[in-house]
């Protein structure tokens, strides 16, 4: 798959989910991974889990609105690994609401969370890949930063108003730090999900089991996708063999995209 053997990762999300598939799947490659969550028991259950069978593995409980948590987890990570070459923003949220609601609340909530929360984070981390880069032979940064976002940005379902649009502010975040960083050495892209087993989705499909059926029609590989499935894409654009790869959105949605839903297959 490419070469992350002994790189450090930060993965931001991996409590649960995709966040924590992914941090599986780079312990799994060998990768020193720093998994960090909000949710501190949650966390701490998986890394248990996850140290049965690697000793590659820290993890570190933050809420990353906070300016000097996301200054701590970089310390941390710095402090047991001395230095990162990977970060994956998968910490995300997904909420409905009304699209008339004047209060704006659940806007600027996902916008911190999806967007700003993401956007901190990439900045103090490419400032140490720029850095480590500069006293390394060669002086240039190697490095890659893999986004989480969803296929929503470029779809209309109006009860997803805010998340679709932090999801497409994180798109476009994507493609411009890929091309400020790129002259350092740093990559940036992000994989969009699309009828993915997320957590979100599990709980959805709880309320409205009839849901399944629906994603299904309408992805034309005719299934739900795994969280592993997510974390080969992760795994990939943060390897080695993706070396040439910048500034890109790779869906993960089965095809979702490609399908107009009035054409969607009927059985």
């Amino acid at each position: 798959m490419g070469s992350v053997a002994g790189k450090s990762v930060i993965v931001t999300g991996a409590a649960s989910g995709v966040g924590l598939a992914i941090a599986r799947k780079f312990c799994a490659e060998g990768a020193k991974v720093m998994m960090a969550d909000i949710d501190d028991e949650k966390l701490e259950e998986e890394v248990r889990n996850i140290k049965k069978d690697s000793d590659r593995l820290q993890s570190f409980s933050c809420d990353l609105r906070e300016k000097l948590s996301i200054a701590n987890l970089m310390a941390t990570t710095i402090d047991s690994f001395d230095r990162v070459d990977i970060l994956v923003n998968a910490a995300r949220q997904v909420i409905s609401s009304d699209p008339l609601d004047p209060s704006g609340e659940v806007f600027d909530q996902l916008m911190q969370q999806n967007v700003k929360n993401a956007l901190r984070l990439s900045q103090m981390v490419a400032r140490k890949m720029i850095t480590q880069g500069e006293a390394e032979e060669g002086g240039r940064a190697v490095g890659a930063i893999v986004n989480v976002t969803s296929i929503a940005s470029q779809r209309t379902l109006p009860e997803l108003l805010a998340y679709s649009v932090s999801c497409a502010a994180l798109d476009q975040m994507t493609r411009s730090l890929a091309v400020a960083l790129a002259p350092k050495g740093v990559r940036v892209n992000a994989i969009a999900l699309g009828g993915v087993m997320t957590g979100h989705l599990k709980e959805a499909l709880k309320e409205r089991e009839e849901l399944r059926d629906e994603l299904t029609a309408v992805t034309p590989l005719g299934r739900i996708g795994d969280a592993e499935e997510a974390a080969e894409a992760a795994l990939f654009l943060a390897s080695d063999k993706a070396s040439f790869i910048t500034g890109q959105i790779l869906g993960v949605d089965g095809g979702r995209t490609n399908l107009d839903p009035l054409d969607a297959p009927s059985g």
